[in-house]
């Protein structure tokens, strides 16, 4: 099985995981979320993950996703070397919804390869800015 896991500060990996249940069918046995709570030290962090990624095994592939450099994505790829899944884990910095989406529901269906364009491209378009515009803007003032 593929495995989409989530870890971040606080609770936007778990924010995230509730959304994608909205977006991606229920509860999803193959998406994992691990957020640093407030006051929790690195080695509670680790702990939590590995207790969260317990049922993965080396038969199966990992999609990890926070954001470069924090302790939660440092301390997630240790434990997943201490495990010996690092060779099967593909590893993100920068995580937004529209990523994730795309990793939930294309990781069956794609090649590694293709999944990994996919998801820099989804994260890239993801971020635009909306410019709005009055329906008014082509019609002259009547005053």
């Amino acid at each position: 099985m593929k495995y989409v896991v989530l870890v971040s500060h606080g609770t936007f990996a778990p924010g995230l995981h509730s959304v994608l249940k909205m977006l991606a069918g229920g509860e999803r046995e193959d998406v994992i979320s691990v957020g640093l709570e407030d006051g929790m030290s690195a080695d509670e962090f680790a702990e939590k993950f590995s207790n969260a990624i317990s049922k993965i095994t080396v038969d199966d592939e990992i999609i990890l996703l926070d954001i470069v450099g924090g302790s939660p994505l440092t301390n997630a790829i240790e434990q997943v070397s201490n495990k010996g899944l690092i060779g099967q884990t593909v590893i993100f910095g920068g995580m937004n919804l529209a990523m994730a989406l795309t990793a939930t529901l294309m990781k069956d269906g794609v090649d590694t390869d293709m999944l990994k364009d996919s998801l820099i491209n989804e994260a890239k378009d993801a971020v635009k800015e909306f410019v709005m515009t009055s329906a008014n803007d082509d019609e002259e003032d009547d005053i």
